[in-house]
C-alpha cells in the first residue's frame, strides 16, 4: 500500500496567500504588540532585507526601531549613512548603549553600498541600518542575499516614491507622523501574507524624549570607531572618517 501523499500545508516553506506566512528564520520582536500581531513570525525578519519607506528620513525610523535594536543580540549596530548624527543620551535613554553604535559618514552611494556588505559580513555585527536613496533593485538584491547568508539584521531607509518601485524586501512598511498629535503611521506594503487593511497608529512619543530624541548634537564628540573587522579592505572612495556616536550625558 502505497504512502498517502503529504498535504501540501505541512510544507513549512508553503503559505496560503490568506494567511501569514511561516518565517524562514528567526525575528526578532518589534517592540510594538500592534505591529508584531502583523508580521509573520510576529517581529523583524533576520537574515533579510527590511524596507521602510518615508517622505523624510531623520527620527521616525528611531521611533520604530529603537525597541528592537535595544534587545537585540550583543554587537555592533552600524549606520551607513545615516542623514543626521543620532544623538547618544537620547537612545542610551531607550536603552540603546552608544557604544554599540558605529557610524560610518559617506555620500558616495557606491561606498555606501559596499559599506553595508562589509558590515553584513562581518561576525560580531549584530545589525546594519543603511540609508541608500539612490539603491537600484539588484543593488538591494545584493543586500538582501548577504543578509540571508549572514543571518543578520537589515533594515534600508529609502525616499516614500521608491514605494512604485520594484524591490526584494520581504518586508517594506512606509512611516508618516500626524502632526497633531505625533502619533506615528505605519503602513505595510509588503508581507508574505494578505494585504494589511489599514495603517497601524502608534502612540505619540512622550515628551521628555521627545525632546531628547530631538537634540542636535551640539555636544557630540567624535572619537575613532572602534575596529569591528579586523581585515576589511578598502572600499570605493571611502575617504571620510568614521566616528562614534556621542557619548556625553544630557543635562537634567
Amino acid at each position: 500500500m502505497s504512502a498517502l501523499p503529504v498535504p501540501v500545508s505541512a510544507h513549512g516553506a508553503v503559505w496560503r496567500a490568506d494567511e501569514l506566512a511561516r518565517p524562514a528564520g528567526a525575528v526578532l520582536a518589534t517592540g510594538h504588540p500592534l505591529l508584531d500581531a502583523q508580521l509573520p513570525g510576529s517581529g523583524w525578519p533576520v537574515g533579510a532585507l527590511v524596507e521602510i519607506l518615508q517622505a523624510q528620513s531623520g527620527q521616525n525610523e528611531w521611533r520604530l526601531l529603537l525597541p528592537a535594536l535595544a534587545r537585540a543580540p550583543a554587537g555592533p549596530v552600524v549606520l551607513v549613512g545615516a542623514p543626521h548624527m543620532p544623538f547618544g543620551p537620547g537612545l542610551s535613554a531607550q536603552g540603546l548603549a552608544a557604544e554599540r553604535l558605529l557610524w560610518i559618514t559617506v555620500a558616495q552611494p557606491a561606498a555606501r553600498m559596499w559599506a553595508c556588505e562589509q558590515a553584513l559580513r562581518c561576525a560580531d555585527v549584530a545589525a546594519v541600518l543603511a540609508w541608500l536613496p539612490q539603491a537600484r533593485a539588484d543593488q538591494l538584491r545584493r543586500l538582501q542575499m548577504a543578509a540571508s547568508e549572514h543571518a543578520k539584521l537589515l533594515f534600508v531607509m529609502r525616499p516614500a516614491r521608491a514605494q512604485a518601485e520594484s524591490s526584494p524586501a520581504v518586508l517594506r512598511v512606509s512611516l508618516a507622523v500626524q502632526a497633531d498629535s505625533d502619533a506615528l503611521h505605519i503602513e505595510i506594503l509588503k508581507r508574505r501574507g494578505p494585504p494589511a487593511l489599514q495603517p497601524l497608529v502608534m502612540p505619540a512619543r512622550q515628551g521628555r524624549m521627545a525632546a531628547l530624541l530631538a537634540r542636535g548634537g551640539a555636544r557630540a564628540g567624535r572619537d575613532p570607531v572602534p575596529e569591528v573587522c579586523a581585515a576589511m579592505p578598502a572600499g570605493p572612495s571611502m575617504q571620510e572618517p568614521l566616528h562614534v556616536l556621542d557619548r556625553f550625558t544630557a543635562p537634567a
